[in-house]
Order: structure tokens, then C-alpha cells, then sequence
């Protein structure tokens, strides 16, 4: 299965780590840290010119062959819808059906 992220982008739903909001993941130190770094490595990519509003961590393994297991490489990408949305697009929120 397949999450479409906003444009034309979608990622793998068993490649996805974490779903964050991103204006409570700004207000944590540890985690402005966290993406200041992933910023200067590059592995923060925009999706599009939205402005975003959620961060979506990726762990992909790249060049999987039968011989190899393919390394791992980590993307965060930048998204213009919400993570609450995404979540629930990605099954990870279940909803009850209202009473």
C-alpha cells in the first residue's frame, strides 16, 4: 500500500517511521535539533511548494538485490497536508463510527 504525501508524491506505508505535526515538532528542542541536522545532511526534501504542515520520516532500502539487503537510507519529507489526515489515510488512526 501506498501514501500519497501531496503533488504527485507516495511512499511506501511499511517504509514509514513517524507522522509528525510539524508545529509541535518546532516547539521541542530536541527536535528542532534533530531536523536542523537532518537539513544540513540533506535528507529533508519539499514535496512542494505548499507550505508544510506535517513531517513524514521515511527508512527505504535502496539497490535490494538477491545477493545484497540494499542499504538503508532515511528521508524526511515535508508535506502539505496534516498529519492527522495522513495518519488516518495510512490506517495508522482507526475512527469509531459516531453513536
Amino acid at each position: 500500500m501506498f501514501l500519497h504525501l501531496g503533488g504527485e508524491f507516495v511512499v511506501k506505508i511499511k517504509d514509514i517511521i513517524a507522522i509528525l505535526d510539524i508545529e509541535s515538532a518546532l516547539k521541542s528542542k530536541d527536535s528542532k535539533a534533530f531536523l536542523k541536522v537532518c537539513e544540513e545532511e540533506e535528507f529533508i526534501q519539499n514535496i512542494c511548494e505548499e507550505e508544510p504542515r506535517s513531517i513524514v520520516i521515511v527508512e527505504r532500502v535502496e539497490n535490494k538485490n538477491r545477493c545484497h539487503k540494499g542499504a538503508h537510507k532515511t528521508v524526511i519529507y515535508k508535506s502539505p497536508i496534516s498529519a492527522l489526515t495522513l495518519q488516518k489515510r495510512a490506517g495508522f488512526i482507526h475512527t469509531l463510527p459516531l453513536s
